[in-house]
C-alpha cells in the first residue's frame, strides 16, 4: 500500500497570465503558496482473487475490468497516461472540497502521478510530474486549465513562477525569515463562500477574452513582482494587503461570471470590517475567497462573516509526498 499526500495552493497575484493562450505570446507569471490542506490518495495492488480489476473509491464506487469505462476522468486519462491497465484500488480523500479555486483537481492528478510512479519503481521529477498533470487535464481531458496548480502542488512552497513558450516553467523559491512568513499567515483568513462551481466553464470564458485585456494582464503580472519586492524588503505588510484589492478590482473585470452579487456582498462585508483587500481564489464563480486583515481587525470580521465557513491554514513547503510505503509492490513486479 501506499499513500501519496499533495496540497492546495493559494494564488496571490499573476492569475490569468498562467494560460498558455497568454503566455506563448507574453510571458506570465504568478506568485503563490501551497498550504496545509492536501489531497489524499491511498493506492494498492489487489489481490487476483476479485472479479474485477480495477477499483476507485471517491464520491462514487467504481469496479470494472477496463481501463476504458472508468467514469472519473483523471483516473482515467492517468491511467492511459502511465499505460496501467489495471491491477490497482485507488481511494481519495481531501481536506476540502473540490471546485472551490484551491487547485484541488490539479492536486489530485499530480497525486495520482506521483503514486503511479513509485508503484512502477520510478523516482518522479516534480518537473516532470507538473508537465504531465497540464498535459493530461489540458489534451487529454480537454479541460480549459492554466499551468500554475500543477506546478504548486509538484513543488510546494512560496513561489514566483514564470511561464513562456512551449509550456516552459521556472520556479524561484522566494526566500523569507520565518518571522516574516509568520507576519503574513497571521494577517490573511480564508472562508468558503459556500458556492462550488466547475472551473474550467470560468476559465474558458476569461480565456476568450484575453485578447480585450491586454493592459490588464500586464498589470497583474507586474504585481507579481510588486508583491514579492515587498515581502523581501520588509515592507510594511499593509501594502500587500492593498495590492491584492488592486488585483481583485482588475480580476472582477476579467470576464462575466468572475463575480456575482453573493460574492460581492462577502468582500464589501468584509472590507467595511477591517480588511485591507482580499481576492476569490481560482477561475471565479465562487469557492474560496481570501483576505488581509490586521490581526487587530480579525474579531470584527469573524463577526461579519460569521455565516460563513473560516478555514484556518498555514503555508507549507513539501508539494506532493509518499507518506506511506508499507509492504510496497511495484507494478513491474506483479
Amino acid at each position: 500500500m501506499i499513500i501519496s499526500r499533495t496540497p492546495f495552493r493559494i494564488s496571490f497575484f499573476g492569475g490569468g497570465t498562467d494560460y498558455p493562450a497568454w503566455y506563448r505570446k507574453e510571458f506570465g507569471a504568478v506568485l503563490s503558496t501551497t498550504i496545509d490542506k492536501y489531497c489524499y490518495l491511498t493506492c494498492r495492488c489487489l489481490p487476483l482473487f476479485f472479479d474485477y480489476t480495477i477499483r476507485i473509491v471517491y464520491s462514487h464506487i467504481e469496479m470494472g475490468k477496463d481501463v476504458d469505462k472508468i467514469k472519473h476522468p483523471a483516473v482515467r486519462e492517468t491511467f492511459r497516461f502511465m499505460k496501467i491497465s489495471g491491477g490497482l484500488e485507488i481511494n481519495h480523500a481531501s481536506d476540502l472540497p473540490a471546485r472551490g479555486g484551491l487547485g484541488a483537481s490539479s492536486s489530485f492528478i499530480v497525486g495520482l502521478l506521483h503514486t503511479l510512479s513509485v508503484l512502477q519503481g520510478k523516482t518522479p521529477d516534480r518537473l516532470e510530474m507538473a508537465r504531465a498533470a497540464i498535459h493530461i487535464e489540458r489534451d487529454l481531458i480537454g479541460e480549459a486549465v492554466g499551468s500554475q496548480d500543477q506546478t504548486a502542488a509538484s513543488f510546494g512552497g512560496l513561489n514566483h513562477i514564470r511561464f513562456s513558450g512551449e509550456d516552459q516553467i521556472r520556479v524561484k523559491p522566494i526566500s523569507l525569515d520565518p518571522e516574516r512568513v509568520a507576519a503574513l499567515e497571521s494577517h490573511l483568513m480564508l472562508y468558503f463562500t459556500g458556492i462550488l462551481r466547475h472551473a474550467p466553464e470560468f476559465a474558458a470564458r476569461q480565456i476568450e477574452e484575453i485578447g480585450k485585456h491586454h493592459s490588464d494582464l500586464i498589470t497583474m503580472r507586474q504585481m507579481v513582482d510588486e508583491g514579492i519586492q515587498m515581502l523581501q524588503e520588509g515592507k510594511h505588510l499593509d501594502n500587500f494587503g492593498r495590492l491584492l484589492h488592486e488585483s481583485w478590482q482588475i480580476k472582477r473585470g476579467l470576464a462575466d461570471g468572475i463575480t456575482n452579487p453573493t460574492i460581492e456582498e462577502i468582500y464589501s462585508s468584509a472590507c467595511e470590517a477591517g480588511a485591507l483587500g482580499g481576492k476569490l481564489l481560482g477561475a471565479g464563480g465562487g469557492g474560496f475567497i481570501l483576505f488581509f486583515v490586521r490581526p487587530q481587525d480579525q474579531a470584527r470580521v469573524r463577526e461579519r462573516l460569521s455565516k460563513l465557513v473560516k478555514i484556518p491554514f498555514r503555508f507549507e513547503k513539501s508539494g506532493t509526498q509518499i507518506i506511506l510505503r508499507d509492504n510496497l509492490q511495484t507494478l513491474t513486479s506483479l
